[in-house]
């Protein structure tokens, strides 16, 4: 049987190789700047989708990171009622705010950003335990998908 973490490895490994990296270094930052989250991942139509939460329900996510041919966009799921001094979140809708990521890790490990996922996880309540093991979980893997490379 094949574990949560090789179908990651597979999934990273239909980008390129820039893209590839980028992927695995964001997933690992996020990882450890989240511990004891639980890791979703969605194999979807349009994009990998990583979701980190406090457990393995969708809707008490705090933010999710998408990778698409081109780039990765960090998602805020509740990103309308986060104070954002700097104005980096995009979006117009009800709730969700992104922020893609265009100079990959250095903006994602920016203090702005890093203050950005701090509100979000205190927003929900999500109490980061460093002693927690964490989980990853496949939720889902579209059977039709557009290419993963430019």
């Amino acid at each position: 049987m094949v574990s949560a973490q090789q179908q990651l490895d597979g999934f990273l490994q239909k980008y390129s190789p820039e893209m590839e990296k980028l992927g695995r270094a964001a997933i690992a930052h996020l990882r450890k700047r989240l511990p004891g989250a639980v890791v979703m991942v969605y194999d979807n139509y349009n994009s990998l989708a990583v979701g980190f939460g406090p457990d393995d329900k969708v809707s008490t996510l705090p933010l999710s990171i998408a990778f698409f041919p081109r780039w990765a966009t960090l998602f805020f799921m509740h990103g309308s009622t986060l104070p954002d001094p700097e104005g980096l979140l995009t979006g117009k809708g009800p709730k969700i705010r992104s922020l893609r990521l265009d100079d990959g890790l250095k903006t994602l490990k920016s203090e702005a950003v890093d203050a950005l996922i701090a509100t979000a996880v205190l927003q929900r309540g999500w109490k980061l335990d460093a002693r927690a093991k964490g989980e990853l979980i496949v939720k889902s893997i579209s059977p039709k998908q557009r290419p993963r490379r430019p």
